[in-house]
């Protein structure tokens, strides 16, 4: 275990993609930067492992063009729905590649705090942050607790929360979800498969609880290219019964009707996780004095499709941005532009994707809706730019359609 450094210039609390990329961003740079991870790695996450080419480009703006290219490629997404299928591949984009990727969290993250280490920052590993050394509001340092060690203090001029979805440490200084806003419960395991190199990731829409009733969320397998493949279920908080829903049956049912194609063995899975994800910009405030939010801790994850990676990487970039200012003028007001920015760049697309989850939260209209999208490849393709934020910087027919349609449910219902 590394020692623990008595002080930084920045701390991080949270070694995943969000912390990671903070810590290599600001090292690169030339300042001191600590990261706090409560685990060792290589550590699992739930994850689907999925990175769309928003993650993919977010890696390769960050250096790592090497390890993206180690891992699985996909050159889309496979829909089901209604007994139908459509392959989309991903869209010709003017900033994002046409290629998505698959890669345990565990090598993915692993990498990303390897990239952080080579350029100088400093992980702690099995720590525990347990609370923030407060004067006048002002985080003066973050209180950690070794393994098999006693407490101690690093002292920092700022902080970055960084420690996933439902953030202690985030927590602790009055962090909180709006539960107004989505959440999002996922589960997901391991299979052995002979289609582990499959060319797309597979999602099914339409899936139904012990009652036959669809619901607000999607299965999906995802091929590692490592003879497995990931394979789980995603639930919205919107469905009015989601409390009475067991992950967990849900699961198992899923596993059981995978295409054939996969061969995979659904009394086989391993290390079956499952969590809970905030979403859709939920949490708040996501900047104090002298310190931030970024990736899950600040609820970023993408309501439309449950993508966290990207949102993570491209928050942890604008953060290390913010901060670096911050550090040159020695002056904490500066984080605010952190805030301002996060509503320039997500706050209207997120707004639509909170009231598209809501609508879908009644299962006739999950239900009408995946059926109606399945009849046509040009509306579903238009339907996965929209998903994964991929859009155009002009919105081209029928994208535009689309998109304009889901803007319009913003005003169905009440928005917070």
């Amino acid at each position: 275990m590394s020692p623990v450094p008595s002080r930084a210039d920045v701390v991080v609390v949270g070694g995943g993609p969000a912390g990671a990329s903070v810590a290599a961003r600001l090292a690169a740079d030339g300042r001191e930067v600590v990261v706090i991870e409560k685990k060792r790695y290589p550590r699992e996450k739930t994850c689907g492992d999925g990175l769309t080419p928003r993650s993919v480009k977010a890696l390769l703006d960050l250096g790592m063009a090497e390890e993206v290219a180690r891992w699985h490629p996909v050159r889309g997404l496979r829909a089901y729905a209604g007994g139908r299928c459509l392959e989309l591949d991903w869209p010709d984009h003017p900033v994002f590649p046409r290629t998505g990727a698959v890669v345990t969290r565990a090598e993915l993250d692993m990498a990303i705090a390897d990239r952080a280490r080579k350029a100088g920052a400093v992980f702690v590993e099995e720590t525990e942050a347990t609370g923030a050394d407060l004067a006048d509001g002002i985080v003066r340092g973050v209180e950690v607790k070794p393994k098999g060690a006693p407490a101690t203090t690093v002292a920092a001029a700022f902080v970055v929360i960084a420690d996933g979805s439902l953030s202690r440490f985030g927590r602790s200084l009055g962090n909180a979800r709006d539960r107004r806003f989505p959440l999002g419960m996922a589960i997901r395991g391991y299979f052995d498969s002979p289609r582990d190199d499959d060319d797309y990731i597979e999602s099914h829409i339409d899936i139904r609880d012990v009652h036959g009733r669809s619901l607000p969320g999607y299965g999906w397998v995802f091929p590692e290219g490592d003879g497995t493949v990931n394979v789980g279920i995603g639930l919205l908080s919107t469905f009015r019964d989601w409390k009475g829903v067991n992950t967990s049956e849900l699961m198992d049912a899923f596993t059981h009707v995978v295409p054939r194609y996969w061969a995979i063995d659904p009394d086989a899975g391993r290390s079956i996780r499952g969590g809970k994800l905030q979403m859709g910009m939920s949490v708040r405030p996501r900047v104090g004095p002298n310190w931030l939010t970024v990736g899950d801790a600040g609820g970023v994850i993408n309501p439309f499709n449950g993508e966290g990676i990207a949102y993570a990487l491209e928050t942890a970039e604008l953060a290390a941005q913010v901060l670096g200012d911050a550090l040159v003028r020695g002056d904490g007001r500066v984080l605010w532009q952190y805030a301002c920015e996060l509503d320039r760049r997500y706050a209207a697309y997120y707004r639509t994707a909170r009231g598209f989850v809501r609508l879908i939260g009644e299962p006739r209209v999950m239900r009408l809706a995946a059926q109606v999208g399945m009849r046509s490849h040009l509306i579903m393709a238009a339907v996965l730019r929209v998903m994964a934020n991929l859009l155009s910087p002009e919105l081209r027919d029928p994208e535009e359609r689309v998109y304009s349609l889901l803007e319009r449910v913003v005003a169905i219902g009440p928005e917070p």
